[in-house]
């Protein structure tokens, strides 16, 4: 896994697949999913053309085709959580959820050489393990062209 610093609403046009958590209420109103909505309404409406609220989503993907520089780039709305808030606090990113999404993602995508970036799904607002996570997508992924995309607004 290769990791590079910035935003990956900027950095998306080097890569063919940009993957992001989504919670299954159709919101993309916070972190990297509020960027990805700005700058790709796509990944937004292919979002909200899921059941809001429908728990069923939790561990599936959907997934919009964006022209970036007269390029295809896929946008992965990966449903690793179910919630967007807690009262409590909790951890909302769902592990089992985050794993069967990126099954589905390599079912999908991989072994297309593709290259695919990600921020650091589930550890941000969604309060998830990043070396839990990112043991998950390193086994999930493996053999592919990853790269992880660590915020950095410089």
């Amino acid at each position: 896994m290769k990791i590079i610093s910035g935003d990956i609403t900027l950095l998306a046009y080097k890569f063919d697949i940009i993957i992001h958590g989504c919670n299954c209420f159709n919101t993309m109103g916070a972190g990297v999913a509020k960027s990805i909505r700005k700058k790709f309404p796509l990944a937004y409406k292919t979002d909200c053309l899921t059941i809001k609220g429908d728990k069923s989503k939790l561990g599936t993907i959907s997934y919009s085709n964006n022209d970036i520089y007269n390029k295809e780039l896929i946008i992965v709305n990966a449903y690793t959580q179910y919630h967007y808030w807690s009262k409590n606090n909790d951890i909302l990113l769902d592990y089992n959820a985050l794993r069967n999404a990126f099954k589905l993602i390599k079912k999908e995508f991989g072994l297309q050489n593709k290259k695919i970036a990600f921020p650091r799904i589930g550890a941000g607002l969604a309060k998830g393990n990043w070396e839990k996570i990112e043991k998950i997508i390193k086994k999930e992924l493996v053999d592919e062209d990853i790269t992880l995309i660590n915020y950095s607004n410089k």
